[in-house]
């Protein structure tokens, strides 16, 4: 398993858009993505439950791939929260 914890920078949080962009790139990864919020943990493959967890900006959120694929999916997370998650 790897992890890797980001404070949540776009204005927003991760609302609608930038929670399709998550769930549709985790996807395509055969690993386990969740995404640790508090004392929640999300499935990253999910738009449903990354917008009902109610991530806003400056929030503290730890991502958690687990599988075969773990470090392809990390490197793409890395990558989607340097770009705000497509905002």
């Amino acid at each position: 398993m790897v992890s890797r914890t980001f404070i949540v920078n776009n204005p927003e949080g991760l609302h609608m858009r930038p929670a399709g962009v998550v769930a549709k790139e985790m996807g395509r990864f055969s690993c386990n993505v969740t995404i640790v919020f508090g004392d929640k943990k999300i499935n990253a493959k999910s738009i449903i439950t990354i917008i009902s967890a109610c991530i806003k900006r400056g929030a503290e959120v730890t991502f958690e791939c687990d599988g075969e694929d773990e470090e392809a999916a990390m490197e793409k997370i890395i990558e989607l929260e340097s770009q705000n998650f497509g905002e």
